[in-house]
């Protein structure tokens, strides 16, 4: 999970991220429009969700857009749409939020782990191919730390085996893949508004947004038990809705969103730039794409000590994660792992660690970051 810490006054260490920021960056709006809920008496699925739902479907260049409580159900409700339970297998990777896989294993399918590519971190299309099986119902590739994964060769794959293929988007709100917005590429995008992502809500929240209209009316049944528009079901569904007041704060600050990224780009730029010729691996962008820098990821073999280094400077660095979910006792036994096995990724968790990056960040800020790890390797 992503760290959350309180940035206020007199408080001097330099968070990984700063929700605080960003709700004070556009306070008043934000309490203006929540009163407005309040005082409208209309407090599950109402007009502020649905009016969400049409502007980030819009916004992401596709059809139809499905609010749900988290990024997690958004993974897990597509599944249930897809009818994809006991006895089929998803493929993923490994190293991402447990999210991912546990959505898999929430709707009884077995997670298949391929490998990621060594520079990029997403999932490697060349292992994808010899993962898949008559029982595979699913590619799920994810676009890690705001980094579009290799769609059309994923897509390539999928679709010469008849295989819907659903986008994490978690950590890539608006990013952009050969001039297309991720979550617009696959059979659906599956999107995250934890508090610390691109674009955060104040809780919990999630979207699901595709181009497929009985994908869409399947997904939006599933969301709430299952009924039709008389409350009657004919498959079985959940409680996930995203909530009146989560979407009012959601509407507030989409239209900032590419402002946003544009700033996380800039400090991404900053740290690159400034920390060339040390003995880190700066993250590479993909070509053609717009890197979304939900999270700056540098690699190191010296990790955990650069880490101790940063926080004496007063600087929160982050892991993205220390631990691959094949590696998590409660996981271990219930994925699949192919004979090429995950070398890279066993190989990576031991070396990436996430620099502070967030719109609100000031250029001193981002220039202490750059002194304290400099400061490890040049002193």
């Amino acid at each position: 999970m992503d760290q959350l810490r309180p940035q206020g006054a007199g408080f001097q260490l330099i968070p990984t991220s700063s929700p605080l920021a960003a709700y004070q960056a556009q306070r008043d709006e934000i309490r203006a429009r929540v009163l407005s809920v309040l005082d409208g008496g209309n407090y599950i699925l109402g007009p502020e969700v649905e009016s969400f739902e049409r502007s980030f479907s819009a916004y992401c260049r596709t059809d139809y857009g499905v609010g749900v409580n988290s990024g997690t159900d958004a993974l897990i409700l597509t599944l249930k749409a897809l009818d994809i339970g006991p006895g089929d297998e998803v493929v993923t990777v490994s190293h991402t939020a447990l999210a991912t896989v546990s959505a898999v294993l929430a709707v009884g399918a077995t997670p298949v782990l391929v490998d990621i590519d060594p520079i990029f971190y997403t999932l490697d299309p060349a292992a994808l191919e010899d993962a898949i099986s008559t029982r595979t119902k699913a590619v799920v590739p994810v676009h890690l730390y705001g980094q579009p994964a290799d769609m059309d060769a994923i897509l390539a794959v999928a679709q010469r085996h008849g295989i819907p293929v659903i986008e994490d988007c978690a950590q890539a709100t608006g990013a952009l893949y050969k001039g297309r917005r991720v979550g617009s590429i696959g059979d659906a995008g599956c999107f995250s508004f934890y508090p610390t992502k691109n674009l955060g809500a104040i809780g919990d929240g999630g979207m699901v947004v595709t181009s497929g209209h009985s994908l869409a009316e399947r997904i939006r049944r599933i969301r709430q038990y299952g009924w039709d528009e008389r409350r009657e079901t004919d498959r079985l569904g959940v409680n996930s809705r995203l909530d009146e007041i989560q979407a009012a704060i959601l509407s507030v600050k989409l239209p900032l969103l590419d402002q946003n990224n544009e700033r996380r780009a800039a400090i991404a730029r900053r740290y690159s730039e400034s920390l060339s010729g040390l003995p880190v691996i700066v993250p590479d962008e993909r070509p053609e794409t717009m890197h979304a820098y939900h999270l700056y990821v540098l690699a190191c073999d010296d990790r955990d000590d650069l880490r101790r280094h940063l926080l004496n400077k007063q600087v929160i660095a982050g892991i993205h994660y220390p631990v691959a979910a094949h590696r998590h006792a409660a996981y271990a036994n219930r994925v699949a792992i192919p004979t090429a096995g995950l070398k890279t990724t066993d190989s990576l968790v031991n070396r990436v660690l996430s620099l502070p990056i967030f719109p609100e960040q000031s250029d001193s800020q981002c220039d202490d970051v750059i002194a304290a790890v400099r400061s490890h390797y040049c002193n």
